[in-house]
């Protein structure tokens, strides 16, 4: 593993008397990003009626306004329905140790909001925006800004970079909401019943439908890729049943197809959210996470 990257990832005792019990240590772990998400720096990029949209950034040592560090906004999974921005906390602190502004942003989500899915994308856009309008506040550079996430967050990731229209009619669409590069994570990238395995479920089908709010296909990245696309790198493990590892290997063929640069990590035996911190004792997340911070070093954003 990479040295820079090594850490402190021990749960503690409660977790090894959960362990023992055989049960994950999953709310240990929330409690722990729920933690370092007070301690980040939090900004309102958005209002939507009575709801403030916010996003929790973490920066490097020292920084100052005057930097101009890459940056990523990173977005939480849970099916477009539930989820908390804590779940890139341990990622974001990671990269802003390594000298990024990395940002946890929060969405509209259905349980909460009764967002559609067409909606989480519309505030996915507003906050990449919010982030490039403000990079001298944030000191960040405008043209090297990340967006990443798992599952649902994935799709946001992708579908900033990939899709046309649902932006936000009262913002200023001459400043763009498209990243300079994508970290994706077991993303969600064919919305239609093909690409999403509902098709053999007809009433999950109409119901995913309805949650959708627009065309499938025009949600879909997969179905949206551009020349010109944003360097990716993808990871996803390859016992995937929620987003099928197919789907992963789709859209890598057609940003290739494209001429665009698609690193597919393939993880053999891994289901979803494989990579998530306190999982697998940390393993996947992180060699994941090292991954991660190679390729950002391939695009010169990081130093070896």
């Amino acid at each position: 593993m990479n040295k820079r990257l090594r850490g402190c990832s021990a749960l503690g005792i409660v977790a090894v008397w959960q362990l023992s019990l055989g049960i994950a240590p999953a709310q240990e772990a929330r409690t722990l990003n729920a933690d370092r998400l007070a301690k980040a720096r939090t900004e309102v990029y958005k209002t939507v009626g009575e709801t403030q949209l916010k996003l929790f950034v973490f920066t490097p040592p020292g920084h100052q306004a005057s930097d101009k560090r890459p940056a990523v906004v990173f977005f939480f999974g849970g099916g477009w329905n539930s989820g908390s921005p804590g779940q890139f906390a341990p990622h974001s602190e990671r990269l802003a140790a390594r000298g990024m502004v990395a940002i946890c942003a929060d969405y509209r989500v259905n349980s909460r909001h009764k967002a559609q899915v067409k909606d989480c994308v519309t505030d996915a856009k507003s906050a990449i925006r919010w982030v490039r309008s403000n990079a001298a506040k944030l000191g960040i550079d405008p043209n090297r800004i990340a967006a990443g996430g798992g599952s649902a967050g994935g799709h946001l990731a992708a579908a900033v970079a990939t899709l046309d229209g649902f932006d936000e009619k009262t913002e200023d669409a001459s400043i763009s909401s498209r990243p300079n590069s994508l970290l994706l994570f077991n993303p969600a990238l064919d919305l239609t019943p093909d690409g999403f395995g509902r098709k053999a479920d007809e009433k999950k089908a109409d119901n995913f439908r309805e949650r959708l709010g627009a065309e499938a296909k025009a949600l879909s990245p997969a179905h949206n890729i551009k020349s010109g696309g944003p360097p990716t790198i993808l990871f996803h493990g390859r016992a995937d049943t929620t987003v099928p590892f197919k789907q992963a290997e789709e859209f890598a063929r057609r940003m290739k197809e494209a001429g665009n640069r698609c690193d597919l990590v393939g993880y053999e035996g891994q289901p979803h959210g494989f990579f998530n911190f306190g999982r697998n004792e940390n393993k996947f997340y992180d060699d994941t996470l090292a991954k991660a911070d190679a390729f950002l070093v391939s695009l010169g954003w990081l130093e070896k």
